[in-house]
């Protein structure tokens, strides 16, 4: 567990992150709305932000791999692919853009492995939970 103090247009929060590729028994995310009386010049930089990890499901192929597919964190639009089928990939990797209420959002990797399968079509609507990229 990491934590963090952040300041929001003036308001400060006590905010505590969890590691998920550690294993944990709490939630993921906590945070304080009692604002802390700390000024946001004497606080350390907190770390940049990253877009949520997207949720990853285990299936078993035929040929004995595991696959990880990819599912969509948010609703949006799929804007372009940044892999191919057969191309490997490291985590954090950008796997896709999706975009979401005027934001384009980055969707990575969540592991290391090969891209075995595009499962939506550039310019598709996503709801969230749909697969988007199969990964073995």
């Amino acid at each position: 567990m990491k934590h963090y103090r952040i300041t929001v247009n003036g308001k400060t929060y006590d905010v505590t992150v969890e590691d998920l590729n550690r294993p944990s028994h709490g939630s993921g995310v906590a945070v304080s709305q009692a604002p802390a009386a700390v000024s946001s010049a004497s606080m350390p930089a907190a770390p940049s932000a990253q877009p949520p990890a997207p949720s990853a499901q285990a299936a078993a192929p035929s040929n004995g791999e595991t696959v990880v597919t990819v599912k969509s964190p948010m609703p949006g639009t799929v804007i372009s692919f940044k892999v191919i089928v057969g191309q490997r990939v490291k985590r954090g990797d950008v796997l896709l853009l999706l975009e979401a209420m005027k934001m384009e959002n980055e969707i990575v990797a969540p592991q290391d492995g090969t891209v075995v399968a595009l499962r939506v079509p550039a310019s598709a609507s996503v709801n969230t939970g749909d697969p988007l990229v199969d990964l073995a």
